[in-house]
């Protein structure tokens, strides 16, 4: 796909490395973490490995339970940081009683991104049919602070960054700090 020369000359223009927080929402990994220490979040762990392996830096870990307000607890705290520049959240997207997570940060987003979403059911349709249905992510910016609210599998986490997040995250937060 050939880019217009204004978005070739943004991407140029964008920061290469930025610093990341990632935010796993789920009541059993937490239990699990609480009671053992160890992090089991096979999700989160490849979030980190994908964003590394990219040259971005991860100065934020956080597993917490499926909570609106423990939710948006988290996603402030990361916010509030300056050694942050993009959220990503894990899990807590599907649609049983207990997923919460988008209820808990669309109220926070002060600029909604649809495309993503829109995108992202695309390529889930694509791999899974018509399952993708059920598939809730949304991506927004919260007070200059890009974030992307991914569901808990591997699989997902994975399309998301490479084929849309990691493509376009400089050139996201370019534009949110002019």
């Amino acid at each position: 796909m050939k880019l217009s020369e204004t978005v070739e000359k943004h991407k140029a223009e964008a920061p290469k490395r930025l610093n990341f927080a990632v935010i796993t929402c789920s009541t059993s990994r937490y239990k699990e973490y609480v009671e053992t220490r160890r992090i089991n979040d096979p999700s989160g762990d490849l979030i980190i490995k994908i964003l590394r392996e990219n040259e971005h830096r991860v100065t934020m870990r956080k597993i917490v339970t499926d909570d609106k307000a423990e939710i948006q607890k988290a996603v402030m705290r990361a916010v509030k940081s300056r050694k942050v520049d993009v959220i990503i959240t894990s899990g807590g997207t599907g649609i049983s009683p207990k997923d919460v997570t988008i209820e808990a940060v669309q109220p926070l987003i002060e600029k909604e991104l649809p495309g993503f979403g829109e995108i992202f059911r695309l390529l889930s349709y694509q791999e899974i049919g018509s399952a993708a249905i059920l598939t809730r992510s949304i991506a927004g910016i919260i007070r200059g602070k890009a974030i992307f609210c991914l569901p808990g599998s591997p699989h997902s986490v994975s399309t998301a960054l490479k084929k849309i997040i990691l493509p376009e995250i400089g050139h996201i937060i370019k534009h949110v700090r002019e």
